[in-house]
């Protein structure tokens, strides 16, 4: 059996000036992708610099298609939302297991 987990990876540019600011924008990101997509979601690196955050998506699928599909859904969803915070960078990586 087959099973492949694809890994997303979502730098975004944040107007904040405070760590608690930064706090704000990045649990309401989250919250709002884990909700839609039921997929696992986290802040991953730049944990200290309140203009900067990267955000990590995970999810485990039989067919690699799925997986991708599923990381590019994100991805657009991210892309299209009309947040507080500019997208620099999207980074997909699927990983055979």
């Amino acid at each position: 059996m087959a099973t492949t987990v694809g890994v997303l990876h979502i730098r975004l540019a944040l107007p904040a000036a405070t760590l608690k600011e930064k706090r704000t924008i990045v649990k309401s990101v989250v919250a709002r992708l884990r909700t839609r997509f039921n997929a696992s979601v986290a802040e991953v690196a730049d944990l200290d610099d309140p203009g900067h955050a990267t955000l990590a998506a995970a999810c485990i699928s039989n067919d690699a298609r799925h997986a991708d599909s599923q990381l590019q859904a994100i991805a657009n969803a991210v892309e299209e939302w009309r947040l507080d915070a500019e997208v620099l960078g999207i980074e997909t990586e699927l990983i055979p297991v």
